[in-house]
C-alpha cells in the first residue's frame, strides 16, 4: 500500500498515532482474508468478499489520508 515509502515511516507513524497503528494492522489483516477469499483457501459468499473489500478500501483511503497529514 505504501509501495515507494521507507518501511522506517510507516513504523515511526504506527508507533505514534494509535489510529494509524489500527487501520494499518485491519488493512493487513482484511488483505490477506481476501487473498485467501479469492484463491478459494477461505470460504466465504460474494457478498461478505465484497464487504470486506470496501472495509479494506475505506480503511487505505484513511491511512493515506493520515499519512499524508503527517507529512504536512
Amino acid at each position: 500500500m505504501f509501495e515507494g515509502q521507507p518501511q522506517s515511516e510507516i513504523d515511526a507513524l504506527a508507533k505514534a498515532n494509535p489510529e494509524f497503528k489500527q487501520l494499518y494492522q485491519q488493512h493487513k489483516k482484511l488483505n490477506k482474508k481476501c487473498m485467501d477469499a479469492e484463491l478459494g483457501v477461505l470460504p466465504i459468499d460474494g457478498v461478505t468478499l465484497g464487504q470486506m473489500k470496501r472495509e479494506k478500501l475505506l480503511a487505505k483511503q484513511k491511512l493515506l489520508r493520515i499519512y499524508e497529514n503527517s507529512l504536512n
